[in-house]
């Protein structure tokens, strides 16, 4: 069965991630993956390395991100083409303006605007209720996120 890492954190997500892109690429290899999607985040920051040792191995980088909303759901981003690579540069830019340096402070909002052609996918919240299912808030975002992104909103599944 074939395997695509979806959820990277490279050590370009300070105190997230530990591990330099290029060796996500190496273990991936070791791995018998053909691709792996490097999602920083609010950060492009590690792409350029994991996709140079990508290069050089042969196999392939999914670019994308992970959008941290300061009032909604975080989203794992991967932009479709180059113009959505380029709304999602304009996106992080945005939060970058507004935060003091480590920071970036994005909203569902200037998601809503800058996120066009993007595919996105919603990380669910840790914990579920007692009743194994998930909250009321959970249910009306992603109805929100549905209505916003339609076909492009996808939900991950993370094994903790």
């Amino acid at each position: 069965m074939k395997y695509t890492e979806l959820q990277v954190t490279t050590n370009f997500s300070f105190l997230r991630g530990a591990s330099h892109p290029e060796e996500f690429v190496e273990q991936a290899v070791a791995l018998g993956y053909k691709e792996i999607a490097i999602t920083d985040r609010n950060s492009f920051a590690g792409i350029v390395r994991a996709y140079s040792a990508a290069k050089k191995n042969g196999i392939r980088i999914i670019v994308g991100c992970r959008l941290d909303l300061l009032d909604g759901l975080s989203l794992l981003a991967y932009p479709a083409n180059r113009k959505a690579y380029s709304q999602l540069s304009n996106l992080l830019t945005l939060g970058n303006r507004r935060a003091e340096k480590g920071e970036c402070h994005l909203y569902k909002q200037d998601v809503y605007q800058y996120a066009k052609d993007v595919k996105l996918i919603v990380i669910p919240p840790d914990k579920l209720n007692s009743l194994f299912e998930f909250d009321a808030s959970f249910s009306s975002s992603l109805k929100e996120y549905h209505k916003a992104f339609d076909d492009n909103l996808y939900i991950a599944a993370n094994r903790r």
